[in-house]
């Protein structure tokens, strides 16, 4: 009977790999759902489409972007891939430092 059995190094390979997959994932969606919370009126984002728009209002579902001055349009608000330049709401506190300015 051999010492060292090679289906069990291939069996933890696979359970590895499907542990990072799992994780990664959770990870995006964690990060999805914060972006999606700071969502506020006035910040620019960009829809999943690579659509880009100025959020005008926010209810639970749905945002309202304009997409150019007067045209106004409606979408699911899971559908915003990133916050592109946040909202006055969202926005840092005044007299806080961040990394872009010089100390």
């Amino acid at each position: 009977m051999p010492a060292f059995d090679p289906s069990l190094i291939f069996l933890a390979i696979v359970l590895g790999m499907a542990f990072l997959v799992i994780r990664r994932g959770s990870r995006q969606r964690r990060e999805l759902a914060e972006i999606q919370s700071q969502i506020a009126p006035g910040a620019e984002v960009m829809m999943a489409s690579g659509i880009f728009g100025t959020v005008t209002s926010v209810d639970d579902e749905v945002l309202t972007l304009e997409l150019a001055p007067g045209q106004i349009s409606r979408w699911d608000r899971r559908a915003v891939a990133k916050i592109v330049t946040p909202g006055p709401a969202s926005a840092a506190e005044p007299g806080t430092e961040t990394k872009d300015e010089p100390a």
